[in-house]
């Protein structure tokens, strides 16, 4: 019911959360357990005034973009005066970003590549040195000692500089760009921890890959150029105001995802399907044509430096092109007993993925407890893990049998002093050891050795299932560790040795050759684990160069990820969820038709008047969190109460800030209009913006008015209240909105009754105010 008397009403919980957004790694734990955001702190509705602000109320610090188009007076102004210039300027300005966005990260992704293989590739040729000269404890000495020093580096990076930038990066990107606006995951600080510390990770030899972080990496370098740059780091561009908006730069990391993927897979076409299928939550054509020259811009940077690298330039860098793991020269032609062993590797490959995601969900979970205590725990944890890998790394190949050298000429055997498929290890000369060209190489090398084709009877059937078992728990342990770390790699690895594995067992019947096997089952893997599909099978064509296993490949994407549906989600879904982060799925789920929109919003209101004293606005803010206030002109102003529109906190600020007040209650209009432009309410970076503790308004200025209407958005998204809670919950998101109004069905009530923001659509939040519904979900 509206109170009369302070005009509040039944409103959404999520209006009282606050906007400045809070730091990830600081959600509550319960039960070792992240609490999502939307999670009530009461299980049962009440109904009394004096219960209902408690009721389902959230008290998470994060909050939504505002994607959508704010339509005041101030911004309606700023169209009517925007000259063709202005407009070209802006126009061109998208198209310099996607440039710039696309040079930057092609150089990261580079220099990443560069610094990898040259770190990792002194490890390993210090590691064969000591071994060649029979010193075996003093090469695991030192091995691991290196593997220890990089990755307690890359831990202290995270640890102490931008603890949002361990883990993948997917999962927020993704995150963002469904509306969460959650404090620091696209940060300066973020981008260069995501940079070294992914280095140092990667060149640790942990069964991490770049891929994930590259992905961090181009959504980071689109949100600094889209804001400006960082005043706190003194490098700021004020040309750079047109894009500093919620909606700009939503687009603008867009294309920073995209160009992340295709500068990590050397992947294009790849990165833009990426971008469409998993990380964006709404798409336009504009944006595809944006994307698609972003990520073409990498191609070429990548290509560039690739062949300067050719020459010899670039130390152990340089080999291979923009074609990673060329498997074209095999060739792909199948048959039916073929088919076969491709549905056996897609539906095994998916069951694997979902045990898989599985103990990755059950161990961030775990790693989470211990990340709460401290920095050091922390880095000890990833010391731990380094050791562990280390380990195993070099132990394992002394299990295996040596194997005679290939006879054909053209094969180097054993490889020395570079990557390769034959590493002497401990064996004599003219043989090698199998095991040790799958664990003393990068992840990339790894991978190329598994893809590599006319190779049937170089791994024995027993290093491939250590090699399997080895990287499929080691992958599951090491993810959720503090440092910048990606799934891509350990998962393609463990399903190319998985797919491989399986073309030997059915050699006798099939005619695939074992290294296409490998790609398949990598693509069974990753169906398995991330459950897409087109993006998927682009990247895999684009990594192998292989257009003829398109069909085996697609089929095999498909089987695997139906099957692993039926298990769980798809790993990132349930790292958005760990994380706590409120993320809109794309459908409403079944419970949410039995429900009205006002079944689900919780109180208290705050409203203000078209012309408000200071001294309650400035109450208002300091007592609540909300972001959004409804607006209602009442009489004289109106002949009855009316909804003027809503303004937002952050544009009630700056207002404030710009004292424009009168000591009558009048409009004031062509006075602020005279004093503030648009720009003035553009979006801050990152925690730049006006806090309510900045303002001085002194105590003659409290009984003061302010006018509000320029202010106001007049055209705010209103549903009815009686509006099914599954229908709203598909408006809401696929419009971008941060606020949803209520308003009542029948006259003579109050001009709005609530406001729905997204976290009243969060599954935590409805079913604790109805536990009962549980038993209906279908």
């Amino acid at each position: 019911m509206m109170n009369e008397e302070n005009g509040s009403s039944s409103s959404s919980s999520s209006s009282l959360v606050s906007d400045d957004g809070g730091d990830i790694e600081n959600l509550d734990l319960l039960d070792g357990r992240r609490r999502t955001c939307s999670q009530p702190l009461l299980s049962k509705r009440k109904n009394t005034t004096s219960q209902i602000a408690i009721v389902g109320s959230n008290l998470c610090s994060i909050e939504s973009l505002d994607y959508e188009m704010f339509e005041n007076e101030i911004f309606r102004q700023d169209w009517r005066s925007a000259k063709k210039v202005q407009v070209f300027q802006y126009v061109v300005l998208k198209w310099a970003f996607a440039l710039l966005i696309g040079i930057v990260t092609g150089l990261v992704g580079f220099f990443n590549n560069i610094a990898v293989e040259n770190i990792a590739g002194f490890k390993l040729l210090l590691t064969t040195a000591l071994m060649s000269d029979k010193k075996y404890y003093k090469a695991f000495a030192a091995y691991a000692a290196i593997n220890v020093a990089l990755a307690a580096a890359a831990a202290a990076l995270c640890a102490f500089i931008a603890p949002a930038a361990a883990g993948s990066g997917i999962p927020e990107v993704k995150a963002y760009l469904n509306g969460v606006d959650a404090h620091s995951i696209l940060a300066p600080s973020t981008l260069f921890v995501k940079i070294f510390g992914s280095i140092l990770g990667v060149s640790a030899g942990f069964v991490v890959g770049k891929e994930g972080p590259m992905v961090h990496t181009g959504a980071c370098i689109a949100s600094f150029l889209g804001q400006g740059g960082s005043r706190k780091y003194h490098l700021t561009w004020s040309w750079l105001r047109y894009f500093k908006n919620d909606c700009d730069r939503r687009d603008l990391i867009t294309c920073g995802a995209a160009a992340g993927v295709a500068a990590a897979f050397r992947a294009p076409v790849g990165g833009v399907l990426f971008a469409l299928e998993e990380a964006a939550s709404w798409w336009r054509s504009a944006l595809l044509w944006r994307t698609f020259f972003t990520t073409a811009v990498v191609a070429i940077v990548l290509r560039g430096f690739i062949q300067y690298c050719t020459t010899g330039n670039c130390g152990l860098f340089g080999e291979g092109g923009l074609i990673m793991y060329d498997v074209s020269a095999a060739g792909a032609t199948y048959s039916g007993p073929d088919i076969l062993a491709v549905l056996f590797l897609g539906t095994v490959g998916g069951f694997l993925g979902s045990i898989y995601n599985y103990f990755v969900n059950k161990v961030i979970r775990t790693y989470s407890i211990i990340h709460e205590k401290g920095a050091a725990p922390k880095i000890l944890l990833v010391i731990t893990i380094a050791l562990l890998t280390s380990c195993l790394s070099y132990g394992l190949p002394w299990f295996a049998e040596c194997q005679p050298c290939p006879t054909d000429e053209s094969v180097s055997c054993p490889t020395v002093g570079k990557s390769g498929n034959y590493k002497s290890f401990n064996c004599p000369s003219g043989y090698y050891n199998d095991l040790a060209s799958l664990f003393l190489n990068t992840n990339d090398d790894a991978i190329r050795n598994l893809f590599s084709t006319s190779t049937k009877k170089e791994f024995h059937i027993s290093s491939l299932f250590i090699f399997f078992a080895s990287i499929y728990c080691l992958g599951i342990i090491t993810y959720g560790i503090a440092i910048p770390s990606g799934l891509f790699i350990p998962v393609i690895l463990a399903g190319a040795c998985y797919g491989r594995l399986v073309g030997r067992l059915f050699e006798s019947i099939s005619t695939l050759d074992t290294g296409l096997f490998a790609l398949l089952g990598a693509a069974s893997f990753l169906g398995g684990t991330m459950r897409m599909t087109v993006s998927l099978c682009i990247i895999l064509l684009e990594l192998t160069n292989d257009l003829l296993l398109l069909p085996l490949v697609m089929l095999v994407l498909l089987i695997s990820k139906t099957v692993a549906d039926n298990f769980n989600k798809g790993i990132y879904d349930q790292i958005v969820k760990i994380k706590g982060l409120p993320y809109l799925e794309a459908h409403a789920e079944p419970y949410m038709r039995q429900l009205v929109t006002a079944d689900v919003a919780t109180g208290p209101l705050v409203t203000f008047s078209g012309i408000e004293k200071v001294g309650r606005i400035l109450d208002a803010l300091r007592t609540t969190g909300h972001n959004g206030f409804p607006v209602i002109d009442e009489p004289p102003f109106s002949d009855a109460p009316e909804l003027c529109g809503l303004v937002l906190r952050s544009h009630l600020l700056i207002l404030l800030k710009g004292k424009v007040f009168s000591r009558e209650r009048v409009v004031c209009e062509e006075e602020i209009l005279g004093r503030f432009a648009a720009f003035n309410f553009a979006k801050a970076g990152s925690g730049k913006g006006i806090k309510v503790e900045d303002l001085d308004i002194e105590e003659q200025e409290m009984d003061m008015y302010v006018d509000l209407h320029p202010i106001t958005n007049a055209s705010p998204y209103t549903v009815v209240e009686t509006m099914s809670l599954a229908k709203a919950a598909i408006l809401f998101r696929q419009l971008g909105l941060r606020h949803l109004c209520l308003v009542p069905k029948s006259q003579g009530r109050p001009p709005i009754v609530g406001i729905l923001t997204r976290h009243d659509f969060m599954p935590e939040h409805i079913l604790g105010l109805y536990p009962h519904i549980k038993a209906h979900k279908s």
